[in-house]
């Protein structure tokens, strides 16, 4: 229980599934209903394995490749600020154009994991999040079975969220009107860009912090 209060809202304030939603419609726009909603399906189930795998093993395979967390950090902020960029400038383009990205036949699974999951729902500071959640489980197997209990309800519950925001967003969006839809794409690119640059800054702050403790060291 202590384990869901802690990672319940870290993970969300960072996630923000309603935030994402209008980042997915504009990713997303002039594609059909059901291509859409199974795209926002597979984005939560994306978002449920690398959660997961972040929680459980990620502290290790960054280990095993010799990756910093601060590198990590300012790699994936790089990435979230040039996504927000891009659909900050995004010109209005016709919806045929946007409907091509995802041609009849080739499996949404491709469009949903890069880039609608990773970087633009779980990117590198929910990653960062999740590995520092999972560095702290309990040791033996009874504390293990609570950490894995109390994980999968914490991911299955975010990941739930993601999924009704996302599959909701086409009907907010007819809610607000076109001008409120654009309104918020563009709130929420430019959200993500600042977002992007904060994680890129948290990163070079510490890789900053591990210099000047090196040179203090050697000197």
């Amino acid at each position: 229980m202590e384990f869901v209060l802690l990672a319940l809202p870290a993970l969300l304030s960072i996630i923000n599934p309603l935030g994402g939603a209008f980042i997915f419609l504009g990713a997303t726009e002039g594609m059909p209903r059901a291509l859409r909603n199974r795209l926002a399906r597979w984005v939560a189930i994306h978002g449920f394995v690398l959660l997961n795998v972040s929680l459980y093993v990620g502290a290790y395979v960054l280990e095993f490749f010799g990756i910093s967390m601060p590198v990590l950090r300012v790699a994936g902020g790089i990435i979230i600020a040039t996504t927000g960029w891009g659909l900050l400038h995004a010109d209005d383009r016709p919806q045929a154009d946007r409907a091509r990205q995802l041609a009849p036949g080739r499996p949404p699974s491709q469009m949903a994991f890069y880039p609608l999951t990773m970087p633009l729902t779980t990117g590198p500071g929910t990653i960062s999040v999740a590995i520092s959640l999972g560095t702290n489980r309990p040791p033996g197997a009874e504390g293990l079975l609570r950490f894995a209990l109390a994980a999968t309800f914490t991911t299955v519950f975010i990941c739930a969220l993601i999924y009704l925001a996302y599959r909701s967003a086409e009907r907010v969006g007819r809610a607000i009107g076109p001008t409120g839809t654009i309104i918020l794409l563009r709130l929420s690119a430019f959200l993500l860009f600042c977002i992007g640059i904060q994680v890129f800054w948290n990163g070079v702050h510490e890789l900053f912090g591990i210099l000047l403790e090196e040179a203090r060291q050697a000197g």
